[in-house]
């Protein structure tokens, strides 16, 4: 088993630039359908701010998402690939991580999450910097990504391995309860935190809708395999996604830079 086993190798240079293009698309009908959103309460006043916050949490909730999703993958090839090669006497890297899986799994799975945290704060702190969100906001975005990737693993549940599938679920389910309900937390911390889950839930599906739509569009093309198991084409999704956030979040600021840079003249 070699990583490219993992890969499609029909996917080529031309078909990634295309589906990259669907994903500037898909991202730029997100903008406009944000923009008319923020309008939805009739107040003129304070447009421009409702639509930038609505903006900057749906961008957070796409690098939460494939923060989270790189987490599931990573389990799910470690998983397939220790299947594979369970009993047999391997040597080098494979037999190194054999013995880890084998014995240290829970703390490998630990050491993937706090990973995919990290690779969620380096994409927040240098690559696309959200400044106009508050702590709170953010913590309410990355709570959302939890239920975002709960449902996406349910619904792969069902259509795919469930043996692959189910271990990872439950533990961003263990994760979810302990988001929700730790060990000083009051009944109303636990109704505050429902109530911001609850506003929050168009964004959820508008997410939602979007990955689906371009996994399915990925799927549909041959650009994905189904034997690299679904969650892969998911995966793949979810970083041209974040690309095209990254290419929008960037353009977005430059433009801005620009006309202060204009009216200071």
């Amino acid at each position: 088993m070699t990583i490219e086993a993992y890969l499609n190798p029909d996917f080529t240079l031309f078909k990634k630039l295309l589906f990259g293009g669907i994903a500037a698309i898909v991202i730029l009908l997100c903008n406009f359908l944000l923009y008319g959103s923020s309008g939805l309460s009739g107040k003129k006043r304070g447009r421009k701010e409702r639509y930038e916050s609505l903006l900057l949490r749906f961008y957070e909730l796409v690098i939460s998402a494939t923060s989270v999703m790189s987490f599931a993958c990573a389990y799910v090839v470690c998983n397939h690939v220790y299947n594979l090669y369970q009993g047999s006497t391997s040597v080098g890297p494979m037999g190194t991580f054999l013995e880890i899986w084998t014995n240290w799994k829970d703390f490998a799975l630990l050491f993937l999450i706090c990973l995919s945290c990290f690779i969620n704060t380096l994409i927040d702190k240098l690559l696309i910097p959200l400044k106009g969100l508050t702590r709170d906001q953010i913590a309410v975005v990355r709570m959302l990504g939890m239920f975002y990737a709960i449902i996406i693993l349910l619904y792969l549940n069902v259509i795919g391995d469930e043996s692959e599938y189910g271990p990872v679920m439950m533990y961003y389910l263990g994760l979810m309860v302990g988001r929700f309900v730790y060990f000083d937390a009051s009944f109303m911390d636990f109704l505050h935190a429902m109530k911001n889950v609850f506003l929050n839930l168009p964004m959820l599906i508008l997410g939602l809708l979007v990955s689906g739509s371009m996994t399915f569009i990925g799927f549909k093309l041959g650009y994905f395999l189904e034997r690299n198991y679904y969650i892969m084409g998911v995966f793949y999704t979810h970083l041209f996604l974040l690309v095209a956030v990254f290419v929008f979040y960037h353009v977005q600021r430059l433009t801005l830079f620009r006309k202060k840079t204009e009216s200071e003249f």
